[in-house]
């Protein structure tokens, strides 16, 4: 098993503080694009950025978002388009399918997703492991995971995802 871990350095981009008089959940323009901005949140070292499982649980893990000037949603590359090297290390193991779970649904998780569907992947989200910031976006996000390939179902079900594999 892979984890991916939020690994932010205390001066990210995506974070309010960075950005005098803005505050979380505030969007700014950051090279081109539109950007959320977040409270601080998995600063690299603190208590706020362990892992939530067991990490003896895991073969391997990816850090993300570690360069202070770009933001990194997806687990597969950072904004900017560097890789953070999860697609060849599923690739070099010979993994084909994928159940993802996690925070935020609408953000991370649908951004991990649709990356490693994208990449040919078998991709299974688990509805019940992950939350996302609001009901509407998260719903818009398991939309457009769906519409590009990634399955869905709604609780943790060894027989379900056994049978999508």
């Amino acid at each position: 098993m892979v984890a991916t871990q939020d690994w932010h350095p205390p001066n990210h981009i995506s974070f309010a503080s960075t950005h005098p008089g803005k505050k979380p959940f505030d969007t700014v323009e950051i090279l081109g694009r539109s950007q959320v901005l977040w409270p601080a949140h998995c600063v690299q070292g603190t208590e706020d950025a362990r892992l939530l499982l067991e990490s003896s649980l895991f073969d391997a893990f990816v850090r993300k978002a570690q360069n202070p000037q770009v933001d990194s949603y997806s687990a597969v590359k950072d904004d900017s388009g560097a890789e953070t090297g999860l697609e060849r290390i599923l690739s070099e193991n010979g993994v084909t399918s994928i159940v993802i779970f996690g925070i935020a649904t609408d953000y991370c998780v649908k951004a991990t997703a649709i990356d490693l569907a994208r990449a040919g992947f078998n991709v299974i989200a688990v509805e019940e492991l992950c939350r996302g910031v609001t009901p509407e976006t998260s719903a818009q996000a398991l939309a457009e995971m769906r519409k590009e390939g990634v399955k869905l179902i709604v609780e943790l079900d060894l027989e379900k995802i056994r049978s999508l594999l």
